[in-house]
C-alpha cells in the first residue's frame, strides 16, 4: 500500500510540473506578429503594456496582446501608430473608449455607466450565500424533522 501511496504521490507532482510548464510557456506566447514590433523598445514596451490592458473584443476574455484575431491584430497596428504619432497613453485609452466604450478596457474605470460591472460580482456573492444559507436551514429542519 505505500509503494502505491508513494507511485500515485510521484506521478501527480509529476502532472502538476507538466501543468505549470505548459502554463509558463503559454504565458509568453503572445500574437504579436514579427512586422508589428516597432524599430524603438521603450516605444515597443509601452505597446505592449497598453496592449495588455485593452480587451479583445472577439475573445473577450484576453487582451488583444494574447489574441491572434484579426481585429485584435489591427488595435496592436492602431496602438503602434498612435505611439509614433506621440501621442500619450491617456490619449490612446480615451481614443479606443471613444471608439469602442469602456468594455475595450480589461478594468473599466469605476463611473456611472460601469457601476453594474464592478458591483454585480458581490451582488452575485452576497446572494449565493444567502440561497445557501436557505439551502441549509431548510435541510436541517427537514432532517429534525424526520427525527
Amino acid at each position: 500500500m505505500k509503494l502505491c501511496l508513494a507511485t500515485s504521490f510521484k506521478l501527480f507532482i509529476l502532472v502538476i510540473f507538466i501543468n505549470l510548464s505548459v502554463l509558463a510557456i503559454i504565458d509568453f506566447a503572445y500574437a504579436v506578429e514579427p512586422e508589428e514590433f516597432l524599430k524603438d523598445p521603450k516605444q515597443e514596451l509601452r505597446a505592449r503594456n497598453i496592449s495588455k490592458n485593452v480587451r479583445c473584443l472577439v475573445c473577450q476574455n484576453e487582451s488583444i496582446d494574447e489574441s491572434s484575431a484579426p481585429l485584435a491584430q489591427d488595435l496592436r497596428i492602431i496602438i503602434r501608430s498612435k505611439i509614433k504619432e506621440g501621442r500619450t497613453n491617456k490619449e490612446i485609452y480615451k481614443f479606443l473608449t471613444d471608439r469602442y466604450g469602456d468594455f475595450v478596457l480589461l478594468k473599466p474605470p469605476l463611473k456611472i455607466n460601469t457601476i453594474v460591472l464592478w458591483i454585480f460580482p458581490f451582488v452575485l456573492l452576497l446572494l449565493s450565500l444567502f440561497l445557501i444559507y436557505l439551502h441549509n436551514k431548510n435541510s436541517n429542519k427537514r432532517l429534525d424533522d424526520s427525527s
